[in-house]
């Protein structure tokens, strides 16, 4: 995978809760999604995925950091301090979505996928 997970940041604070991840080689980050679950009684990761975010379709560089605020905004690119290059997005959910205790995040690399619109 071109992206890790770096860090979870403001855990249960809606205005603050993020995301931080790390481009280890250049990618596009529209081929990974990112999924919140929790862990089993038996200390292995659910397969109950909560709630998921696809990123969209964005070149990114090795060193750039991509974060993924859990409220509303305007998806933004900017240089940071440090000379680098960090790449904001914006999940659009109601409320907090991580805690401190029996959170995961799952970073999935996809590569191929089928769309199947179901009819009601």
């Amino acid at each position: 995978m071109d992206v890790k997970v770096i860090s979870v940041h403001g855990q249960g604070d809606f205005d603050s809760e993020y995301v931080l991840l790390q481009v280890t080689a250049d990618c596009d980050v529209g081929k990974y999604q990112l999924c919140d679950t929790t862990y089993t009684d038996d200390d292995k990761v659910s397969n109950k995925l909560r709630h998921t975010y696809w990123f969209p379709d964005k070149a990114v560089k090795k060193g750039d950091l991509v974060s993924l605020w859990t409220k509303s905004g305007k998806n933004t690119t900017a240089k940071n301090n440090s000379g680098t290059t960090i790449h904001r997005f914006y999940w659009g959910l109601g409320k907090a979505v991580w805690n401190n205790d029996g959170d995961c995040a799952v970073l999935q690399q996809l590569t191929t996928w089928q769309l199947f619109k179901a009819n009601g």
